[in-house]
Formats: C-alpha cells, sequence, structure tokens
C-alpha cells in the first residue's frame, strides 16, 4: 500500500524562476506532492517538471508559450490553462477540497491576481511575490484574516522574522531588525553608480536571484519593499523597523523584545531553507542546505543604509509611512524603470530618478485600500513612467 504524503499538496506558481526552482527541489527531497504548476514562457522547462513531479495541471501566463506546453503535454492529462486569468481559474479548481498550499513566486504586480485567488479559495499562501503586499496590503491582510488563513513568508528576512516571533508575542515587539547585503556596490557614491553596468548590477555578492530582483537589491529597492511587506505581514509600525546592513548575510532578520532580548535566525544564504520552512510549517524537516560554521564566517558586521545615495529605500519608507496607493505607485514606477535599465534604456542611477519623479508627481495618491483604485493607480504611475522616460533622464 502506497504511503500517503504528510504533507498537503502543493501548487508552484512561477515554478521556472529562481525560488520556483527550489520548491522543485524541496518537494522532491521531501515527497511534497504536486498538483500544479505556472510559469510565464518556459514551456520546454515546465514540461520537464510536469513530467518529473506528475502534475494533473500547469498554466502558462504568456498565451502562445500556453499552446505550446499543451502541445508539449498532449500525451498526457495535464490540463493546460492560459493566461492571468486562467492561472487564477486553475488555483480554484480544487476549492473545497484537500487543504492545498499554493506557493506565489511570480515576479512583479502579476503575483497580486493569483494571491487573491488563493486566499478566495481557502488555500494556505506561501508567499514569495513581494508586490502583493506592497500594491495592496491591506485588502490581502484583511481577505487573509476573513478567509483565517495564515500567510507563510518565503523571503529569506521576513522567514527569519516568523520564525524569530515564536519566541515571544506582538505585544513586546519592540523592534524589527531588517537585514540587508547592501548589495554590491555598498559604499559607492552617486558618482560612481553613475557607471554602473547591466552585467555588474546582476552580479549579486551573495544571493542567487531573478534579473529584477537582483537589481531591485543593488538599488536596496527591495530592502524597502521588505519593511512595507513587514509592516503588513506581522501588523508593526514603519518606525519599529530598522534595516541594518548586513554583508556576510548569516543573520538573516532579528525581532527585539521589549526586556530588550534579540532573538534571530542564522543559517548559510540558502533560499531553499525559506521554502521548506513555509512547505512543511509548523515541523522541521531534514536539511536541504550545508550546516552553517561561525568560526569560518569569523565575524558577523553591522551598519546603517546609505539612504542619501540609495534613494529608494527612503521612498520606500516614505511611501508606507503614507500608505494608500503609493506603494503601488512606487512599484508600478519601479517596474517600468528596472525593465529599461535591463533594456539599456535608463542608466543605472536613472533608475533612482525616473521612480523619484513618478511617485513625486503622484504623491497625492488616495489613501484607499480598494483594489481596483489601486490598479487604477499602478496603470497611471506605469503611463507617467514611460512618459518621463520617452522625455529622457
Amino acid at each position: 500500500m502506497e504511503r500517503k504524503s504528510p504533507y498537503s499538496p502543493l501548487t508552484i506558481l512561477g515554478s521556472t524562476g529562481s525560488v520556483g526552482e527550489q520548491a522543485f527541489d524541496v518537494a522532491v527531497k521531501h515527497g511534497i506532492p504536486v498538483r500544479a504548476l505556472s510559469a510565464n514562457r518556459n514551456a520546454a522547462r515546465i514540461e520537464q517538471q510536469a513530467r518529473a513531479l506528475g502534475v494533473s495541471a500547469c498554466a502558462m501566463a504568456d498565451e502562445s508559450a500556453a499552446k505550446d506546453l499543451k502541445c508539449r503535454l498532449a500525451d498526457t492529462g495535464v490540463h493546460v490553462y492560459a493566461g492571468t486569468e486562467g492561472i487564477c481559474e486553475m488555483i480554484s479548481a480544487t476549492e473545497g477540497e484537500e487543504r492545498e498550499t499554493v506557493l506565489n513566486s511570480i515576479i512583479g504586480s502579476a503575483g497580486l491576481a493569483p494571491t487573491l485567488a488563493t486566499l478566495h479559495a481557502g488555500k494556505r499562501l506561501a508567499l514569495a511575490n513581494k508586490e502583493s503586499l506592497v500594491c495592496a496590503g491591506e485588502a490581502v491582510m484583511a481577505l487573509a484574516r476573513e478567509k483565517d488563513l495564515e500567510i507563510l513568508p518565503v523571503d529569506s528576512e521576513h522567514s527569519a522574522i516568523f520564525q524569530a516571533l515564536r519566541a515571544g508575542d506582538k505585544k513586546s515587539i519592540k523592534r524589527i531588525l531588517l537585514t540587508a547585503s547592501g548589495g554590491p556596490f555598498y559604499g559607492m557614491t552617486r558618482d560612481q553608480l553613475k557607471e554602473i553596468t547591466v552585467e555588474r548590477a546582476l552580479a549579486h555578492p551573495t544571493w542567487s536571484m531573478g534579473a529584477k530582483i537582483t537589481v531591485d537589491s543593488a538599488t536596496l529597492m527591495n530592502k524597502g519593499f521588505e519593511v512595507i511587506e513587514a509592516v503588513h505581514l506581522f501588523g508593526v509600525s514603519p518606525q519599529q523597523i530598522e534595516v541594518l546592513v548586513h554583508r556576510e548575510s548569516i543573520m538573516h532578520s532579528a525581532v527585539e523584545y521589549s526586556d530588550n532580548s534579540v532573538i534571530a535566525q542564522m543559517s548559510v544564504p540558502d533560499m531553499r531553507l525559506c521554502v521548506q520552512y513555509a512547505l512543511t510549517h509548523p515541523a522541521r524537516t531534514e536539511a536541504v542546505i550545508p550546516p552553517l560554521d561561525l568560526t569560518a564566517v569569523g565575524k558577523l558586521t553591522f551598519s546603517h543604509p546609505d539612504t542619501e545615495t540609495f534613494v529608494l529605500l527612503r521612498l520606500a519608507l516614505d511611501a508606507i509611512g503614507k500608505g494608500g496607493a503609493l506603494p503601488a505607485v512606487l512599484n508600478a514606477a519601479n517596474e517600468v524603470a528596472v525593465a529599461a535599465f535591463l533594456e539599456r534604456k535608463l542608466s543605472f542611477v536613472g533608475i533612482f530618478d525616473l521612480v523619484t519623479q513618478t511617485v513625486e508627481r503622484l504623491d497625492a495618491a488616495k489613501n484607499t485600500s480598494d483594489i481596483d483604485d489601486i490598479l487604477a493607480y499602478d496603470r497611471e504611475a506605469r503611463a507617467l513612467a514611460n512618459e518621463i522616460l520617452k522625455q529622457g533622464i
């Protein structure tokens, strides 16, 4: 008789990206049953994954890629969905059945609709899509509370905080210490940053990630987004979060309690641990990463970020302080700017300038948590950012 897996069925959204591939590894190692997969365009890789895991459904955001995948899987019983609506339909297809975990590692604001679909379907959400909470944190968390669903963070920093919070309660939180590697350009001036190429920006000193997130890490925008996420995930004020540059990337974040004790989570920098903890929580299972040798590390250092040079972190702190649709405006402008940089249409410091100008011109974005309003501001910000780009930075 085949032994039933102790883990709930899993859907991996963004399965061909960095986090998705690591989720694939964790699922294979621990025998976690995977029901469905989604990707953007990489039909060849998702076919390999689908056959290896024996999934029942796949979805491709790109409709031509969905047609390609349907042909590739024609000899199987795998149902192939197309477009963002198809991804949401795939998520909802088993609503009401056995409790399922959906890991959302889709990049960008495209991940918001699948996040909402997951919660509406009553499924446990393992969240690696920052933009869901950056753009619509109030709405997402309200829906999770309404459905009595816990959102399990996958990012290393939020996973660390989530784990450290098991040592106390929300009332006792004094500060959250959110760590940052500082990126590849730590210590540089704005003048030095003017010479940064795409190749240099993509060479992160510690983590292996997709291009967009790697650039966000280099500008410290990623850390700004993580502050916004933490405010929503853990119900703290922006003033309770302190960003610390920690070049060794060993302490992934910490919580300081009212008695001044600091509880930190440390490990070698490997996202598979964060993915595994989200998928097997509350259990801790056999390691998928190497052990931490502190004597080999030698020392741990901490410093304050330079928000005068890396202005996007300061913009993010300002945006979450003002709230409403402003974080969505910030994210939309940044997506346009990073895409332009990767296409070599904008300089590295041009990312700072384009995002700043867009946010300043839409600073009056009204205080709303309504999804339709937020999406309207998202569209307005993208249009404005593209217009500023055409005019030249």
